[in-house]
């Protein structure tokens, strides 16, 4: 079996069993896909045949608790089955694997190569992998730039309908004075601990190595013989720059933006890292916010709200809707004005609520504490609060 296949391969899939599956149901699924697909009771008949090597394999590597666990951290390291290994993988042999083949030598028991090296076939994609080249190797890789967080301030109009704001950010870059190299003659070596990969290797158990920063030339892969005075031999330098950023419609306050690739420059034709922008919006004298929809609280008469009526309603940004009350409309009833809130991702929008208010007016002219001293009489018999003290009794 190779090593590409023990990587790929689900095995749990083959049996039919979930991965946390006992040894007792791994034995009990392959019994019995063994007996329905095996070659005495299936002749001539090839898939079968097929079927049940894939099973007979399966068993093999589940049914061995050494083994099961081997497949397991590599499968869990590779991202179950996600790695793919070039033309180059290695060769097929008996199925002793150990993990340490992957990282020590080839698929087949054959010789390491050089101390902390890698041998052929699947070590030097594996080797790539980690950073770590094989002998001799000493091209130095792409150095990804920096993340930058920033922060921005819009006002709430802005933050409804998306604004282009300039953002002045600082960041790491390639130093000027060196042209990044960090070196003043711009000629820095390649460092030897790490052969230029910036990573170094540490054993986690398992059978196979993580990585750290190379701690001798600080991740880079380069030594500066004769360090740059600007950057002080790290081949960054501090820099500032003033972009026009586009926050798009809708966001809300404390909302985090991604902006990809708008970070700090790469290093040796690595590429930018990005810019995380948080977002924070400034209140509205009038109107508020609810997920994707406005808020807005709209005063209205007594007479209104008791007899009906229509209200004109502001919306932001737009002409006043106009909407009818219904008579007997209650204190604090939210109303719809549909299509006039904030802006959705798919470009729809939401909806204004607008909430009723009852205005009580604190002065009364004469003729109208007359008019509501009629009405008070008029109404002299009617109790609102007769059935709160019903219910209350109830309880």
């Amino acid at each position: 079996m190779s090593t590409k296949d023990f990587i790929e391969k689900d095995y749990y899939k083959v049996l039919g069993v979930p991965k946390d599956a006992t040894e007792a149901e791994i034995k009990k699924a392959y019994r019995k896909l063994a007996r329905e697909f095996h070659p005495d009771a299936n002749k001539g008949n090839a898939k079968a045949e097929e079927r049940f090597k894939e099973i007979s394999e399966a068993n093999d590597v589940l049914g061995d608790p050494k083994k099961r666990k081997e497949y397991d951290e590599a499968r869990a390291l590779f991202g179950n089955g996600g790695f793919r290994p070039g033309p180059g993988g290695a060769g097929g042999g008996s199925f002793n694997f150990d993990l340490g083949d992957l990282f020590g030598g080839n698929a087949q028991g054959g010789s390491q190569q050089g101390a902390g090296g890698f041998g052929g076939g699947l070590g030097d994609v594996f080797g790539g992998l980690f950073n770590r080249g094989g002998a001799g190797t000493t091209r130095t890789q792409p150095r990804r730039g920096q993340d930058i967080d920033t922060e921005v301030s819009l006002s709430f109009t802005e933050a409804i309908e998306g604004a282009t704001v300039p953002l002045r950010m600082s960041s790491q870059s390639p130093c000027k004075a060196c042209a990044g190299t960090g070196d003043k003659n711009g000629t820095p070596r390649v460092c030897p601990t790490c052969v230029g990969t910036g990573q170094v290797a540490r054993g986690s158990g398992g059978g196979f190595s993580l990585t750290d920063p190379c701690p001798d030339c600080k991740g880079r892969g380069l030594i500066a013989e004769h360090p740059c005075m600007e950057c002080k031999g790290s081949g960054r330098a501090k820099s500032s720059r003033t972009m026009q950023v586009r926050i798009p419609a809708g966001v809300s306050d404390g909302q985090r933006i991604r902006l990809r690739g708008k970070g700090a420059p790469g290093e040796r034709g690595g590429p930018a890292g990005d810019l995380y922008v948080t977002v924070h919006v400034d209140a509205h004298p009038v109107f508020g916010r609810k997920e994707d929809n406005l808020t807005v609280t709209v005063p209205v008469t007594f007479t209104e709200a008791a007899l009906g009526g229509e209200v004109r309603v502001p919306t932001l940004g737009g002409p006043p809707v106009t909407l009818k009350l219904p008579p007997g409309t209650p204190n604090g009833r939210t109303m719809r004005a549909r299509g006039k809130g904030a802006v959705r991702k798919d470009g729809t929008r939401g909806d204004l609520l607008v909430t009723v208010e009852v205005s009580v007016p604190k002065d009364l002219s004469g003729k109208a504490r007359d008019v509501l001293e009629a009405y008070r009489e008029a109404t002299a018999g009617e109790d609102p609060r007769a059935e709160l003290f019903q219910a209350a009794k109830g309880a």
